[in-house]
C-alpha cells in the first residue's frame, strides 16, 4: 500500500476487526507427466508436488461485501475481481453453508504471479481456510479438499503441503513421505506464461506422438522417500518443459547459467516461467543464486527448501 493515510486506515480497520491470516505455500513439481488430451481438453496427469517454502499470506476479515486486495510483487497483475480463486473460494465455501460470502480478502505475495508455482491456487486454498476459520464453519477436511478441486487442480495440494502425488488432472492426491530437506532456488522471469497456453504447445508438439499414460517414476518417489538429493537430481522430469521453451525460448539460458553454477539439475517449474534449480545445500543455494541474479537472465532468484508445510492458520 502507499500513501500514510491509507495504510493507517488499513491498519486501523485490522486493529478493530478480527481477521484470520493464511499462510500457504508455492510448490514445484518435481515430475509432471502429461497424458494426451481428454475429450473434456484436460490431461491425465502423474503429478509429483513439493510445497517449498516461498509463502502466500490470505488474512480474511469481516466486511459488507467480497473484496480482494492484493500487495506484494506483481500486485498489480493479480485480479481483484471474482475471477481471483480467493474469491471464488469464499463463494464455494458460503454456498456450501447456504451464507452470504461477506468478507474481505488481503492477499500478500511472496509466491511468483503465473510463474508456475501455484500462487493462484494457494491463495485459494489459503482463503478457503481463512473464511472457514472466519465463519466459525468447521468444515470437514474431505469437504474442503472437494471445494478445492472444484476451484482448480493444483488448489489441493496447496491446503496439503508437504509432497503428494496427484493423479486425474492433478487433483486426486496421495501423500508421499519426503525423508529430508531439499535446497532450491527458483529463477523468477519476467512476464508470465498461461497454462492453458503452454498445455496447447504440448498437445502442438504432440501431434502424430504416442502419448504414454503418465506414470510417478519409482526412482524419484524412493529419493523423496530416502532424501537423497543427488538421486532426486537424476529423476527430475516435466513434460511441459519442451512447450514453455518453445514458448520462451530465452529460459534455455537461464536453465544453462543456472547448472553451470553448480546446481544438480534444472528445470522449468510447472508451466513455467519460472525455473527450478535443485542443489547440494544452502551455501551451493547462495551460489548458485547469485550466479543466476548476475547473469541477468532471470529478474529474481530465491534459494529456499522443502517440504513446507500445506496451508497453515496463522
Amino acid at each position: 500500500m502507499s500513501g500514510g493515510t491509507e495504510s493507517q486506515g488499513a491498519r486501523s480497520a485490522s486493529a478493530a476487526a478480527p481477521g484470520v491470516t493464511v499462510r500457504v505455500p508455492a510448490k514445484v513439481n518435481v515430475q509432471l507427466a502429461v497424458g494426451a488430451a481428454r475429450p473434456d481438453g484436460f490431461h491425465d496427469l502423474a503429478n509429483v508436488f513439493l510445497a517449498v517454502s516461498l509463502y502466500d499470506e490470505v488474512t480474511a476479515t469481516p466486511a459488507d461485501a467480497l473484496t480482494v486486495t492484493c500487495e506484494g510483487p506483481d500486485a498489480d497483475k493479480v485480479p481483484l475481481d471474482r475471477s481471483n480463486l480467493a474469491a471464488r473460494a469464499a463463494e464455494l465455501l458460503a454456498a456450501r453453508h447456504g451464507i452470504s460470502p461477506d468478507v474481505h480478502l488481503h492477499i500478500k505475495k511472496d509466491i511468483p504471479v503465473a510463474g508456475g508455482m501455484a500462487g493462484g491456487s494457494a491463495d485459494g486454498a489459503g482463503a478457503l481456510l481463512a473464511c472457514d476459520a472466519l465463519w466459525g464453519l468447521d468444515t470437514p477436511r474431505e469437504t474442503l479438499l472437494e471445494i478445492c478441486a472444484e476451484l482448480g487442480s493444483d488448489v489441493p495440494f496447496s491446503l496439503v503441503g508437504g509432497a503428494a502425488l496427484g493423479t486425474g488432472r492433478g487433483e486426486k492426491l496421495t501423500e508421499l513421505p519426503v525423508g529430508g530437506t531439499f535446497h532450491w532456488v527458483f529463477a523468477v522471469a519476467d512476464g508470465g506464461l498461461s497454462t492453458p497456453a503452454v498445455y496447447g504447445e504440448f498437445d502442438r508438439l504432440a501431434e502424430g506422438v504416442d502419448v504414454p499414460e503418465p506414470a510417478a517414476s519409482p526412482a524419484l518417489l524412493e529419493a523423496l522417500a530416502t532424501g537423497d538429493t543427488t538421486a532426486l537430481a537424476a529423476t527430475l522430469a516435466n513434460d511441459l518443459q519442451a512447450p514453455a521453451l518453445s514458448l520462451r525460448p530465452s529460459l534455455a539460458e537461464t536453465l544453462t547459467t543456472g547448472v553451470e553454477a553448480g546446481a544438480l539439475a534444472a528445470l522449468v517449474s510447472g508451466s513455467g516461467p519460472t525455473t527450478a534449480f535443485l542443489v547440494k545445500d544452502a551455501e551451493a543455494a547462495a551460489t548458485v543464486a547469485a550466479a543466476l541474479t548476475a547473469s541477468g537472465t532471470c529478474r529474481a532468484a530465491r534459494p529456499t527448501t522443502s517440504p513446507a508445510p500445506g496451508a497453515t492458520v496463522l
